[in-house]
């Protein structure tokens, strides 16, 4: 027997592992201590376990202790990653490239810096989300200081060509950030080997507390210098201030820990998953897959149900989590958006809101993959028949 609703928005949040909460749990009430606080064992204690989940963290990257700042997600990681560096290299250029389907707070984080003078490139992608490396190639200038594009979208899963972007950078002399958060603990990755500069990825997509992620900022081959976007007593090498969130930190560290150690048997098995409910639900009438099939998160499937309003579909299907689109745009429910993504690559707005994004999880059973594609189906020949008889 089936447990509704059934959970397939992964890509939006995760139910944190508890395995997880236990490791949290003493650090709410035994161990409160502040990281800040070095005059006293309580302040020990917050500051040795914050220093633990930083080590797991940076090994999971491949990155040194020393390079990790704590933030309060991958919003505010994209936006220091961004505007620090242009505000820190201003002398030097002032031309940030990135493209169309990067998440909404870097594209607005470049507005920002446009407004103050900065000069912005938004590269296209293909049909598939994909951006082209000749085009990367050939937006560089003399001034551009900056590249950012996404490790693999958050809306189509689209992954993109990071190993070769990173050798443009590395070769021209430009910092290079990828924003990382749909693909830390499903995607193996090595800041060093792949050339990247700043990473950013957050707890909550990894089956860890919500309101705590990391900026990966390299220290060497070249330092990459930031300034802070936030005034205070100079936290985290004086990049982040703030009193540090110490439970979530030692969740994020312990989320991060599970997910590496599993990642590769749990792709297996969403692979799997993935690939069972695409083909059933790609066997329905004028669907049609968005993204790549291959070079893809294998937690991912977007699809286009051609003429059926993805609105009312999810309002038939009320049992069945899912989305329209990155949970991030939703201005309230009920509402729609035409994703910038699917507008990205070619879908007029009618396919775009004929769209579904299904994300499965550490948590997806292969009965739950059964009964979402069967609901769909049965949904989906309801509102067709309805609108061929006038009803809809």
């Amino acid at each position: 027997m089936i447990k509704t609703p059934v959970y397939m928005d992964y890509h939006a949040t995760t139910p944190v592992d508890k395995r997880v909460i236990d490791a949290m749990m003493p650090f709410f009430t035994e161990h409160f201590g502040n990281a800040a606080s070095l005059q006293h064992r309580f302040g020990w204690i917050a500051k040795e376990a914050v220093e633990i989940a930083r080590k797991k963290i940076a090994k999971a990257i491949n990155a040194q202790p020393r390079e990790i700042i704590f933030t309060s997600g991958a919003t505010e990681s994209n936006n220091l990653a961004i505007k620090g560096v242009a505000h820190s290299l201003r002398s030097k250029g002032n031309h940030i490239i990135t493209t169309q389907v990067e998440h909404k707070c870097i594209l607005e984080s470049c507005k920002a810096l446009e407004a103050d003078g900065f000069r912005v490139t938004v590269l296209p992608v293909d049909k598939n989300g994909k951006v082209d490396v000749d085009d990367v190639k050939n937006a560089f200038t003399d001034s551009t200081i900056l590249l950012s594009v996404m490790f693999a979208n958050n809306e189509i899963g689209t992954v993109q060509p990071i190993n070769e972007i990173g050798k443009v950078c590395a070769k021209k002399g430009i910092v290079f950030h990828t924003d990382a958060t749909q693909a830390v603990g499903r995607i193996p990755i090595d800041v060093e080997a792949m050339n990247i500069h700043l990473l950013s990825f957050t707890s909550h997509k990894m089956y860890g507390p919500k309101g705590v992620g990391a900026l990966y900022v390299r220290s060497k081959n070249p330092r990459i210098a930031l300034e802070a976007q936030m005034d205070g007593a100079g936290h985290e090498h004086g990049l982040r201030s703030g009193t540090l969130n110490v439970t979530g930190i030692v969740g994020f560290g312990t989320a991060v820990q599970i997910a590496m150690e599993e990642m590769d048997e749990e792709n297996i098995r969403l692979f799997w998953l993935r690939n069972r409910l695409q083909e059933k639900l790609m066997r329905i009438d004028q669907t049609t897959l968005n993204g790549l099939s291959v070079e893809r998160l294998p937690n991912n499937l977007n699809i286009t149900f051609h003429n059926i309003n993805s609105d009312q579909l999810m309002t038939e299907m009320n049992d069945i989590a899912v989305s329209a689109g990155s949970a991030c745009t939703s201005e309230e429910i009920g509402d729609v958006q035409y994703s910038h993504v699917l507008h990205a690559i070619g879908l007029n707005g009618e396919a775009g809101r004929s769209t579904i994004r299904f994300g499965l999880g550490r948590f997806t059973t292969e009965e739950e993959v059964d009964y979402v594609a069967d609901r769909i189906n049965n949904v989906i020949s309801k509102l067709r028949t309805f609108s061929a008889v006038g009803v809809l």
